[in-house]
């Protein structure tokens, strides 16, 4: 695998041997020193181009980075639509095991990129367009202290979203109750999770993409307790997670509930109630 320092030199001179490219910054995980670096982490570039069109007509010039296990372009793709506007990526798994996300922008975009994310660091400039760099922060990622309606709003979706998990079980209908499970319920409960880990640690820091840091931060019954709720490979077991995550969201949100001076919400004993009388017809 190459090293960090071969990949920033091959991408900085391919950057200064194209008259094309004026600017070129990095983003993600590899401009925050609150991340342990490791080698899975991806090269997020991003280059400011003069003429994108003459980019996209041909991607030889990729070839440039490595020998490739395979490409993506988001934005040339027609299951999954676009969300960059003008920008164009190509998202590159190399043979050695480096991956690297290239984004093309057009350079009269300069501002918008710099807004775009706060964890971002120029690495080419080559006209001084950014006299003052910005200094990469992952303050945009910290944990946020729910106001009392942002905390209602998540029980209220919590406890909702536990009913369709059950009736899902109840038809017999597993990939329905699976999704409802994985997809809606369980981040509200990791959002629940965090919420209190910042109101015990402060709300000062990341838990990383996907609640990825949250081991750290929570004691160890409640993490392998967490972890249970992922043993989902039949109805008994995912029955059991979605008692475990009733538990695990019902003990977080009342410690939310006094740290807010707010009302913890009356509906949960009705809401489990009915829960009960679903698994009882079920059995």
């Amino acid at each position: 695998m190459r090293t960090e320092q071969e990949m920033y030199s091959m991408i900085l001179q391919f950057a200064q041997s194209d008259q094309r490219i004026r600017l070129v910054g990095m983003e993600g995980s590899r401009t925050n020193v609150n991340i342990p670096p490791d080698s899975f982490q991806d090269y997020d570039i991003s280059f400011l181009v003069t003429d994108m069109e003459s980019f996209r007509r041909d991607d030889r010039w990729l070839d440039a980075f490595g020998e490739r296990v395979i490409l993506q372009k988001p934005e040339d793709m027609e299951l999954f639509p676009p969300e960059l506007g003008n920008w164009f990526s190509y998202l590159m798994l190399f043979q050695d095991g480096n991956k690297m996300d290239l984004t093309l922008i057009p350079s009269e975009e300069l501002e918008l990129y710099l807004s775009s994310d706060r964890l971002l660091k120029i690495l080419l400039d080559k006209d001084g367009l950014v006299p003052n760099p910005p200094v990469p922060t992952d303050r945009d990622y910290w944990l946020k202290k729910p106001s009392p309606r942002s905390f209602d709003d998540c029980c209220n979706e919590f406890w909702f979203l536990t009913t369709y998990v059950a009736k899902g079980l109840c038809r017999k209908e597993i990939l329905f109750a699976a999704q409802h499970l994985e997809e809606l319920l369980r981040p509200n409960l990791l959002r629940m999770l965090g919420w209190v880990v910042g109101m015990e640690k402060g709300y000062s820091f990341s838990v990383g993409k996907a609640y990825k840091f949250l081991k750290k931060y929570v004691d160890p019954g409640t993490w392998e307790d967490l972890l249970s709720t992922y043993q989902n490979n039949g109805y008994d077991e995912m029955w059991n997670s979605l008692w475990t995550s009733v538990h695990l969201f019902r003990e977080a949100s009342q410690k939310m509930a006094a740290y807010l001076h707010c009302p913890y919400p009356d509906y949960d004993k009705k809401v489990s109630g009915y829960l009960q009388q679903l698994e009882a017809s079920y059995r």
